[in-house]
């Protein structure tokens, strides 16, 4: 896996008390070499190890020579409650190192038609610690291809038990279409970096 001249190890994210309005908000997280020389935006995947499917997504900003702020922040689940990364559809996402933690963001789309549908941010694939491949690893949510809610389980967010997922990393449809719209206004980021 290539790391693209990532030097640094991603610090966990000591956040503000407070995000208003969806505004920047500055942490303490250290910017990836990645994008020190100047402004852009990536994803970063905060694992709860106590609740997977209470985890953070953030649409973050860095910018040369500043802590990196955050743009907006999501509940994620990732995993079917399984801590283990490498078991194939049903653990979480795989990585917590400056090695195995960031992924290419390979594309997103509003319209995917396919087992999860709708708005999805298409993934790297992965190998896990044991060296098991991780694929068909989205940020999606439960939706129709059209991006409404439909009436079969899979298209249709019932609540706190749709943050299980096989693996991906799954937000509530109303929280994906405001990253997708956040993504839009500010600049679609082309990494997502994942750590505990």
């Amino acid at each position: 896996m290539p790391t693209h001249g990532l030097r640094t190890r991603i610090a966990p994210l000591a956040l503000a008390t407070a995000l208003v309005g969806g505004l920047a908000v500055t942490t303490t997280a250290t910017a990836p070499a990645a994008h020190a020389a100047g402004s852009s935006y990536y994803l970063y995947f905060k694992k709860n190890t106590s609740n997977p499917i209470n985890s953070k997504l953030y649409l973050m900003k860095s910018v040369a020579n500043a802590k990196d702020k955050v743009v907006a922040k999501y509940r994620a689940g990732s995993g079917n409650g399984s801590r283990d990364e490498c078991a194939v559809s049903r653990g979480w996402l795989p990585g917590t190192t400056t090695k195995n933690g960031r992924y290419d963001i390979e594309f997103h789309r509003t319209d995917f038609d396919g087992i999860i549908n709708g708005y999805v941010i298409k993934l790297s694939d992965k190998e896990c610690s044991k060296g098991t491949k991780r694929t068909e690893l989205f940020v999606h949510s439960e939706m129709k291809p059209n991006g409404k809610q439909g009436t079969i389980e899979s298209e249709r967010w019932d609540g706190t038990g749709d943050y299980y997922s096989n693996g991906c990393v799954k937000l509530k449809p109303a929280d994906i279409k405001d990253l997708f719209a956040k993504a839009k206004r500010h600049g679609w980021p082309k990494t997502l970096y994942v750590v505990k």
